[in-house]
């Protein structure tokens, strides 16, 4: 059996000796915060008995706009398109199996140390999935030339054609706000934008942030976990668990950026990605086999994350980028 054993230390042997500690302590884990920025207001409502395919409308502008009318004219028609966003929900989940053995012997609370690695393991994937859909963006920025701090170069089929050679200044967050205002990307909260990235990514910037406190003194103001502090209307949120590399979530390959001076940052308004819940993530606990003697945990969910727009036209998400 694959899981936790008595017989073998680093499996369970070590959760009894003499004076064993009480405490129980964990391995570091990352920050993880890319879930916390999707979009469940509708897809919550998934539900069960609803089919394994989740759809969504995008509304377009209509096709010619309205205009001034003289007397004898009449009012003009025109009409819009629509377009639709569709994904898939699956399964998804992990176990820990122990044997009767080792609860029975061990010094250590063995249902709640797997309830614990369990629910890390879970918060964990969710945020794999989620960075992958914020990687399907097609809007894709560089520095012109690789090192301008006067003038982004952007692509338009998610892959950007300049190696980036330079770290990421205030200049180049004051650059992307300007395209993401002039592409009419809607601001995530008020008036401000977000951005995640790994914390030496903002290393150049930190000095130049407003404090947490200079922008919610008063009144009540959501602040996201992880968020460091404003700079030009965009909120900065650090994140360790995906990787630097030349890609997020399930599709990234773990190789920083060559040059070392900075890495992937995702620039975002609101409606970015969406998640559909059949069922919410959850803890299961395993019908004991073996005439008791097989035990285990469970966490399942049933769901999806899918970007709510995947035209370039409509993103409403940039990504600070290198080529490869």
């Amino acid at each position: 059996m694959a899981g936790q054993v008595w017989s073998v230390n680093t499996s369970g042997g070590y959760m009894y000796a003499l004076n064993l500690s009480r405490e129980l302590r964990m391995a570091v884990q990352p920050v993880v915060k890319f879930r916390q920025f999707c979009d469940i207001k509708d897809a919550a409502h998934q539900g069960l008995h609803r089919g394994d395919t989740f759809h969504w409308n995008v509304f377009s502008d209509v096709a010619t706009q309205g205009t001034t009318l003289t007397e004898t004219n009449t009012i003009p028609e025109t009409s819009f398109t629509i377009s639709q966003g569709t994904m898939t929900i699956t399964e998804a989940g992990n176990s820990v199996p122990w044997t009767g053995k080792l609860d029975d012997l061990s010094e250590q609370p063995v249902r709640e140390i797997v309830r614990k690695v369990l629910k890390t393991d879970a918060k964990k994937a969710f945020d794999v999935l989620a960075a992958a859909q914020f990687d399907e963006a097609k809007l894709r920025a560089v520095p012109t030339g690789g090192s301008s701090t006067t003038a982004l170069t952007l692509t338009t089929n998610g892959t950007a054609t300049v190696v980036n050679s330079i770290a990421m200044g205030k200049l180049h967050v004051r650059l992307m706000v300007d395209l993401m205002k002039e592409r009419n990307i809607p601001a995530y909260t008020g008036d401000d934008y977000y951005c995640l990235a790994w914390p030496s990514t903002y290393a150049t910037l930190k000095s130049d942030l407003e404090g947490i406190h200079q922008y919610v003194d008063q009144g009540f103001q959501m602040i996201m976990n992880g968020e460091i502090g404003r700079y030009d209307g965009v909120r900065f949120v650090e994140q360790t668990h995906i990787a630097k590399s030349t890609g997020m979530g399930t599709s990234a390959t773990a190789s920083a950026w060559s040059n070392a001076l900075s890495d992937w940052a995702v620039f975002f308004g609101e409606d970015t990605v969406a998640e559909a819940i059949a069922v919410p993530e959850e803890i299961r606990g395993k019908i004991p086999g073996d005439f008791g003697r097989d035990r285990g945990i469970a966490w399942y969910y049933l769901g999806g994350f899918g970007i709510t727009h995947t035209q370039a036209a409509q993103s409403r998400i940039v990504i600070w980028d290198s080529a490869s």
